[in-house]
């Protein structure tokens, strides 16, 4: 992992404990650069919660990573991902029926490394949760949160 990709995925950590939302789950591809983005977030954070390293999420596509999803324990109310494009873009984008349009556009144009979309979801059940059940609440990039920062990658 880069120096800078340290730094943007700290810094979405930072954002993410700056913003109140405290994930209890975290679940992420077993390759070594999510796991470093994972840790960077983490220490961004400050904060520590249950990982779970599944091999399934390695370059997954959407409707993997839909399976994946609604393996989520209901107790579960804050969960991050971290794992790989193009699966993962597109996954949020299916999964965005709602919220902020703006950010969909641009989440639809280009998710780069350390992105991050948060999405709400009404039902009390992952395992309920459908393509675009899910409001869009904010799309971040690492050159929204760091002027120096560009998306190129």
């Amino acid at each position: 992992m880069t120096k800078r990709g340290r730094e943007d995925a700290i810094r979405v950590g930072e954002y993410l404990a700056s913003q109140n939302i405290l994930p209890n789950l975290a679940v992420a591809s077993d390759a070594r650069r999510t796991r470093e983005t994972l840790d960077c977030v983490i220490a961004g954070m400050n904060r520590r919660f249950k990982v779970i390293f599944d091999p399934d999420l390695y370059l997954a596509e959407e409707s993997t990573l839909m399976v994946e999803f609604h393996k989520t324990p209901d107790v579960v109310r804050t969960m991050l991902v971290v794992g790989h494009n193009p699966g993962l873009a597109e996954f949020a984008f299916r999964m965005s029926g709602t919220g902020d349009m703006d950010a969909r556009t641009r989440l639809d144009m280009k998710y780069p490394t350390s992105g991050l979309a948060i999405l709400d979801f009404e039902s009390p059940s992952w395992s309920n949760i459908g393509w675009g059940g899910g409001r869009l609440v904010s799309f971040t990039t690492p050159s929204m949160l760091h002027a120096d920062a560009d998306d190129s990658d």
